[in-house]
């Protein structure tokens, strides 16, 4: 239990800074810090199966249907990288940090639409509070919370996507981000200005960009072993330090703007997530 708790926080822990080390890059293009980080990602997790002489991951590609599958995770995958870094980078760590929040609603709906699953009165009460939470956010801020509910949906199929590929966590990172690596090599090689510009390129940032690999592999490898350790009640309380870190970060180092009135539909976005674990933890005493 102990070292589930430590591996499960070090990676909620990680991906609670990560707006941090992207921000040490302004003037680079995100569609280029998404190549580095697509492409820093598959050196080092490739690399590392390969080592270990583990040549599982590549056999996925013979298999068409994991193939196709693994393919779409990976270009999901970038997609939600890609939205991340240009929200943290563009002024938008709120936001970001509300999508990750929205996250379990997300999955809730897709098991009650999807696979007809039955909810708990509490996890009702969850989806119903995320709801009228992003309704008010629209309504008071005059804008639709795009940012949020695309990180939240991308990162909701790419789990439902996942859940049919019952692989390894760094055996998939490694497939998935082989399969996009084209795209990366792509953004890499475009030079669109404000766009995909070389501004900002010199190497020392490349350098600079080389650690990007380990803190998506590392956090991703500490959580997947802490789930194997840990009761799924655990995990709900757990999982929502590193939206937390990033609210904090956007609101008190980064000063962006969060007038008082959205105090109103971020609370019932808390209250969603208080009512989420709370249906966890009963769901299991309930087993």
């Amino acid at each position: 239990m102990k070292k589930g708790i430590a591996l499960t926080i070090i990676a909620n822990l990680i991906w609670g800074l990560m707006p941090v080390y992207w921000k040490l890059f302004p003037q680079v293009s995100p569609w280029k810090l998404l190549a580095f980080r697509i492409l820093c990602s598959f050196c080092i997790v490739g690399g590392f199966l390969l080592l270990r002489k583990n040549t599982g991951w590549l056999r996925i590609f013979l298999n068409p249907e994991k193939r196709l599958r693994v393919i779409l995770s990976g270009l999901v995958i970038s997609f939600n990288w890609g939205l991340y870094i240009w929200a943290v980078n563009n002024g938008h760590t709120i936001e970001s940090s509300l999508g990750y929040y929205i996250h379990p609603v997300m999955v809730i709906l897709m098991g009650l639409c999807l696979f007809r699953e039955k909810l708990l009165p509490l996890q009702w009460g969850a989806f119903i509070s995320a709801v009228i939470g992003v309704g008010l956010l629209t309504g008071l801020s005059g804008t639709f919370p795009w940012i949020s509910l695309g990180l939240a949906l991308s990162f909701s199929f790419y789990g439902l996507i996942k859940k049919e590929l019952s692989f390894d966590p760094l055996d998939a990172l490694g497939a998935e981000t082989l399969a996009a690596s084209p795209i990366a090599v792509v953004l890499l090689c475009l030079n669109i200005p404000g766009l995909t510009s070389n501004a900002g390129i010199t190497p020392l940032t490349i350098l600079a960009l080389i650690p990007s690999g380990l803190i998506t592999s590392i956090p991703l490898y500490c959580f997947a072993r802490g789930t194997r350790l840990l009761p799924l009640s655990n995990m709900g309380f757990i999982q929502f330090i590193s939206p937390t870190f990033q609210f904090l970060l956007g609101v008190f180092i980064y000063r962006e703007a969060f007038p008082l009135r959205n105090l109103i539909p971020f609370g019932f976005i808390w209250l969603s997530v208080i009512l989420y674990s709370v249906s966890l933890l009963a769901r299991r005493k309930g087993r």
